[in-house]
């Protein structure tokens, strides 16, 4: 399966992650920045040797050159995962040795196609293939939220100042603490609530 998510040049090359040195955001290889990562989690990458099924998945809807491959698995990946010609050249030649993609000819170049024991393949592995993109599908969900997650902490950082303010003027009695523990408990409960119905969709 797709745990460890690294392509077999031991890492991720382009995507919305690949930037460079020190940048971040969209374009940022290695995901959200400092404590946001924490929270996102890294971009998906294509596990040692399985980035054959990717590339058969490619070849599989129409044959295709190795540009158009890459350009066809960013574009379903949602731009979270690019492989480089690196992967991808080598890749498509360990395939035509396999006998599960051919040469064929296009107008006036060569391109790729699948074969049979190729589709016999990707079959066997299209769960492989399916639980990959639908992580990708999330995986730019920190680009696309940032913001809002943001101001999210920033409301918990200034519920946190309040506290400190208040235990400085002495204003957190056991009285005070106890209806705070009554109204936070409310409030994470609800909190809890949205978050179990959003991940039901």
């Amino acid at each position: 399966m797709f745990n460890r998510m690294w392509d077999h040049e031991g890492g991720h090359r382009g995507g919305p992650w690949h930037a460079g040195r020190g940048g971040w955001g969209p374009g940022h290889r290695h995901g959200p920045p400092g404590w946001f990562g924490e929270f996102f989690g890294p971009p998906p990458r294509a596990e040692r040797g399985n980035v054959r099924y990717l590339v058969l998945d490619a070849i599989a809807a129409q044959p295709r050159h190795g540009y158009e491959i890459i350009q066809a698995i960013g574009e379903r990946s949602g731009g979270a995962y690019r492989p480089s010609p690196g992967v991808v050249y080598p890749t498509l030649q360990m395939l035509e040795e396999l006998g599960h993609a051919t040469l064929v000819e296009r107008e006036t170049r060569k391109v790729f196609g699948i074969t049979d024991e190729g589709r016999k393949d990707l079959e066997e592995h299209k769960s492989e293939v399916s639980d990959f993109y639908d992580q990708c599908r999330g995986a730019d969900s920190w680009e696309r939220n940032v913001e809002d997650f943001g101001d999210l902490m920033r409301r918990g950082a200034r519920l946190l100042k309040s506290f400190q303010r208040a235990a400085r003027h002495g204003r957190m009695s056991s009285t005070a603490q106890a209806k705070i523990r009554k109204v936070m408990d409310e409030a994470v409960t609800k909190i809890e609530t949205i978050l179990d119905e959003e991940t039901r969709y």
